[in-house]
């Protein structure tokens, strides 16, 4: 396996303007640095956090799963982020993973945000997505899912690394850092953040502190306050060196039943 090279886009997100945040982002991926292989935009990047899904969502087939598509063919790189997408009459908070080949991947949030009332208007997932990109397993998941620890186990090494987007508001950015260092450390992997910037249509600030953990749960690079295109290296050598030197993954409870 070799090293990854992956870029977090920290960026404020224009209320429910989906053609907007279209435009900003496709300006700031015309930035990303040559070499990178994966590119993480933040949860509802096109939307912002809205609970109005019946006059945002679009299908699979709809305007920003195809520009993710264009893209990804256009870059060459791998790029992912969740947005609202409407399927079978159900609203999904979901994680789209595009491919430079025009493969797709996905995930719906398997936690939504009750104090919010993200649960009375999406649909919850039931199944975590792995998708390979560079030699890595890499596990996404979506902002509330991130005070789970059994939900975002890692159960034999499974997966490499553990991506979670954001809207995660600026009054517990206490929490985001605290519980990404913990999912970090647990879980023996790389694990990277992305999450917003500004203040949203209600109001709510967002402090971004988007970063990248490394499995002993140090800081690589992260922890800004403002629009930022965040790139770093996952180090393969590093990972295995965790993993080997301190196998604590072998002793590692595995899927756990009630009486």
């Amino acid at each position: 396996m070799q090293d990854l090279n992956i870029t977090l886009i920290q960026s404020e997100l224009a209320w429910e303007d989906q053609e907007a945040n279209l435009n900003r982002f496709h300006e700031t991926i015309d930035r990303v640095q040559a070499g990178t292989h994966l590119i993480v935009l933040p949860e509802m990047f096109s939307t912002g956090f809205s609970m109005n899904p019946a006059s945002l969502a679009q299908g699979m087939d709809g305007s920003t799963v195809a520009w993710m598509k264009a893209r990804s063919r256009e870059t060459k790189m791998d790029i992912t982020g969740s947005l609202i997408i409407a399927e079978n009459g159900n609203f999904y908070n979901r994680l789209v993973w595009a491919k430079p080949d025009g493969s797709l991947h996905w995930y719906d949030k398997k936690h939504l945000f009750r104090f919010a009332g993200e649960e009375k208007v999406y649909t919850a997932g039931d199944r975590h997505l792995q998708v390979t990109c560079h030699g890595w397993k890499i596990r996404p998941f979506i902002c509330y899912d991130l005070r789970f620890p059994i939900w975002t186990r890692n159960i034999n090494n499974a997966f490499d690394a553990a991506v979670f987007v954001a809207n995660w508001p600026e009054r517990r950015a206490e929490h985001w850092n605290a519980l990404l260092k913990a999912r970090a450390i647990e879980n023996q992997c790389y694990v990277a953040g992305v999450n917003r910037v500004g203040v949203d249509g209600n109001g709510h600030r967002y402090s971004g502190d988007t970063c990248i953990i490394d499995p002993k749960g140090q800081v690589v690079t992260g922890m800004v306050g403002k629009e930022t295109i965040l790139s770093g290296v996952l180090s393969a050598a590093t990972l295995a060196g965790c993993r080997n030197e301190f196998p604590v993954w072998m002793d590692a409870d595995g899927e756990m039943l009630a009486e």
